[in-house]
Formats: C-alpha cells, sequence, structure tokens
C-alpha cells in the first residue's frame, strides 16, 4: 500500500476503486444461485423452482363435489430448480372455472429477493402459462410469463418464471 501513496491521488484512487469492484463481483459470483432464485436475474431472465404440494386444500362450495365455483388454496415450500435446497414459499388461491378440467389462480411465490406474483390458468391435465403480474424487491415492477409443469403425478409443480422488464 505504501507504493500506493507515492501515486498520483486520482491515480491511486482509481486502482483502489477497480480492486474494490473487482472484490466485489467475485464474492457475488461465488454466492449466485444458477436456478436466479436468489435475485441474479431478477430485471430480466428466467427463474426456475419447484414448488410441493403438500397443503393444496379444496372447499366445496356450491353443487356438491367439483363444480364452478370451489375454492382451491396452498401455502407450499419452493426449492431450487434441482429440487434439493428450499429458497422460498408460495402461497394463493384458485377459483374452479370448469368441473375436471380448469382453475383460475392468483399467486406468490416468496424468494430471497423478494416476491413474484402471477395470475392465470390451471389446467388439470396439462400445462399452464399464467401472466407475471409483479412483485417485490429485486422482482420489483416484474412482467413476463411463468410456465407450469406438473410433476410427480400433481404432487409437485416446476415453475419456470420468464421475467421481461
Amino acid at each position: 500500500m505504501r507504493r500506493l501513496a507515492k501515486l498520483p491521488l486520482p491515480f491511486a484512487a482509481t486502482v483502489v476503486a477497480a480492486l474494490a469492484a473487482s472484490a466485489v463481483a467475485l464474492a457475488h459470483g461465488t454466492k449466485h444461485d444458477p436456478s436466479g432464485a436468489d435475485g441474479s436475474h431478477a430485471a430480466r431472465g428466467t427463474i426456475a423452482v419447484v414448488e410441493h404440494a403438500t397443503t393444496d386444500a379444496t372447499t366445496d362450495t356450491g353443487a356438491t363435489g367439483d363444480s364452478a365455483g370451489d375454492v382451491l388454496t396452498f401455502a407450499n415450500d419452493v426449492f431450487d430448480a434441482k429440487d434439493q435446497t428450499k429458497v422460498g414459499t408460495d402461497q394463493g388461491s384458485c377459483i374452479r372455472t370448469v368441473a375436471g378440467a380448469a382453475y383460475e389462480c392468483n399467486w406468490t411465490t416468496s424468494l430471497k429477493a423478494g416476491q413474484i406474483t402471477v395470475e392465470g390458468p390451471f389446467y388439470d391435465t396439462k400445462d399452464s402459462t399464467l401472466a407475471i403480474t409483479g412483485g417485490t424487491g429485486a422482482y420489483a415492477s416484474a412482467r413476463g410469463t411463468m410456465d407450469l409443469h406438473a410433476l410427480d403425478g400433481g404432487k409437485e409443480y416446476a415453475f419456470t418464471f420468464h421475467l421481461a422488464k
């Protein structure tokens, strides 16, 4: 550091700033979650997670059995794309629109860097694409789509958020 003391002040400050920026970038890189669940792709990009559907509950309203108007609620854990590490939670609700076929849903997925909200259809027997309607933290003003794919007979769901800002 003594050698920097003999350099002109503006040059020394530039060197120190460059070294500090490199250290921050290196530290950030070592903590990066490739799934994006840590917010590293928050501005735009893809975040892939797996929901474990352990709390899903349907409240029968109106006609007995599966019918339009029934309410599905949930608050589940969310894991990284490899389905190994818990990275957050989700919670939301769906209204049955077509018995045996579809719900209309909205929910919030909470991750380390913030929350992402979605709204759209959930189909009983095929994949769904929902709209990203906003978020908080690193996902504030988020827009885009979320693909939903059933895994393990509907015990888990792959969520792929496609963030466009």
